[in-house]
């Protein structure tokens, strides 16, 4: 059992996610924080409060991006 989804322009297999495993599922398989990414399904932002009702199919796009704090520590 595997998912194939385009993330991040990039065609990626995830073992052991069923073809309709959800966007909340996806993240964790990426090892990310949930309130540090923002997530887009084809072409439409998805909330987080969605991410466990919003169900994958096969080639689906998904557009992740993670937030990272911190700075070049210089002033102004």
């Amino acid at each position: 059992m595997s998912l194939t989804i385009i993330l991040n322009g990039q065609s990626r297999t995830f073992e052991g996610l069923a073809p309709s495993a959800d966007v909340e599922a996806v993240i964790a398989a990426l090892g990310l924080k949930g309130d540090r990414v923002a997530v887009e399904y084809n072409g439409e932002i998805v909330r987080r409060t969605a991410w466990g009702e919003t169900r994958l199919d096969e080639g689906d796009r998904l557009e992740v991006v993670h937030f990272v704090g911190g700075g070049s520590g210089l002033p102004g």
